[in-house]
């Protein structure tokens, strides 16, 4: 039985979490972690790490970015490994990260989602061989309640890409205050923000008369609570260090 300590467990993620963990018979939620510390299910919540009183073999975070840094510094004082499965890291953040991999083991993902990794790996496979004549293209999709923008899947794609590719690419976000044609080495970014979509990526490969579109689309939250799972029983014998989705694909 995997006992799990979950952060963010009131959020709307960690709801979603606990019902499945609720019928899962190898898996369950120990205690919860929460500034909104209120019991809404059957594990006591806690408002500060510090706080806490069981015993976990991995802490699975679908929290804010803010309670990163009390995060790490629980997991690393308790040798805990940690799934962190909050979007909107920034460059510091995921510095620390990296620190803290030095002491636990750390699986960090942009998006949990199996297919939006899988999605991510095609797309860095079609830019090696697309890069000098197709013009790229991101566009993400997301519910308006989603604050970051783009997302953090969108970056993630657009970095993986940049790192497959001969001449890396610049970002551009935004193109009505700049008026003149597109450049070779851009990946054009753009968001979307509209009802209660869930998740949307698609990557545009436009050449001269053809275009190739990888596309993802999320239908439930369901889907990252999966990855985040599995992720939990992938590093439950792994040594410190810093692991990701491409890690999972390689040992299967």
């Amino acid at each position: 039985m995997m006992k799990i300590l979950l952060s963010g467990c009131n959020g709307k993620m960690g709801q979603v979490i606990t019902r499945i963990c609720a019928n899962h018979p190898a898996m369950k939620i120990v205690a919860g972690c929460d500034l909104y510390d209120k019991q809404l299910s059957d594990y006591p919540v806690y408002a500060k790490f510090e706080l806490v009183q069981e015993q976990a073999d991995v802490v699975i975070d679908f929290s804010n970015p803010n309670a990163l840094e009390g995060l790490l510094n629980f997991c690393t004082d308790k040798k805990i490994p940690v799934v962190v499965a909050t979007t909107g890291l920034n460059e510091k953040q995921k510095d620390m990260l990296k620190n803290a991999s030095d002491i636990i083991a750390v699986f960090y993902s942009a998006n949990m989602s199996l297919g939006v990794n899988l999605l991510i790996e095609l797309v860095k496979k079609a830019a090696v061989i697309l890069e000098d004549q197709f013009d790229i293209e991101i566009i993400e999709k997301h519910h308006n309640q989603k604050i970051d923008a783009p997302s953090g899947t969108a970056l993630a794609i657009a970095d993986a890409i940049n790192e497959a590719v001969n001449i890396p690419k610049n970002y551009m976000y935004d193109r009505h205050a700049v008026r003149k044609k597109r450049e070779k080495t851009e990946i054009g970014i753009h968001a979307v923000r509209g009802g209660t979509i869930v998740g949307e990526h698609s990557v545009i490969f436009a050449g001269l008369d053809e275009v190739i579109e990888f596309k993802h689309q999320a239908n439930s939250k369901e889907i990252f609570v999966t990855g985040a799972l599995k992720a939990s029983q992938f590093l439950l014998d792994k040594p410190a260090g810093l692991y990701s989705m491409k890690d999972i694909f390689n040992h299967e």
